[in-house]
This record gives structure tokens, C-alpha cells and sequence, in this order.
């Protein structure tokens, strides 16, 4: 399901943004506070101490990039995570 929203991420929880599985995202850390973004295969979430990249506040990726693209490394990558330690605000936008 297409989404065009802005999420809150709780502290020191990974949340996931995406609605459905996709292959292509704009998003941007909308709160005050770093974010990192992780992409899974599937909806299970991140474990452990997981990391993704790093985004700190005003950032993102404005231009639809697909998940293959930041996530080389990760065959099927489908869906997206955010985690904020401080708690944190997203804005995602795909189809």
C-alpha cells in the first residue's frame, strides 16, 4: 500500500515505515534527533545491535532511491526500519 505520511519513532525501538514491500523510498529525519535507517527482507525487525546509515536531523533521501541502491549488500531488501534512540520524526513517501 502507497504511503505518503509522516511517522513518530519511539525511543530506542525499531520501527517500521513502510507499508508494504517496495522497492523504492523518499524519506526524511523530520525530528531533532539522529535516525538510522535499515532495510530488512520481509517485516521482521532489526535485532541485536543493529545499525543502519546514519541521518541526522533535516536529512534524507528527497529522490525515490531504491533500496538496492543503499543497501547493496542485502539481496531482496524490501522493507524499511527507523531508530532513533531519543525518539524521532519521518516522513516516507513510496508506492
Amino acid at each position: 500500500m502507497a504511503q505518503n505520511t509522516t511517522t513518530d519513532i519511539p525511543a530506542v525501538t525499531w520501527t517500521q515505515v513502510t507499508t508494504a514491500d517496495i522497492t523504492a523510498a523518499t524519506f526524511q529525519n523530520n525530528g531533532g534527533n539522529a535516525v538510522w535507517v535499515l532495510a530488512t527482507v520481509g517485516a521482521s525487525a532489526p535485532t541485536g545491535g543493529a545499525k543502519g546509515i546514519r541521518y541526522n536531523p533535516g536529512s534524507g533521501e528527497r529522490s525515490s532511491v531504491t533500496l538496492a541502491t543503499l543497501f547493496p549488500g542485502l539481496s531482496g531488501a524490501n522493507r524499511l526500519y527507523a531508530y532513533a534512540p531519543d525518539g524521532a520524526r519521518v516522513f516516507i513517501s513510496h508506492a
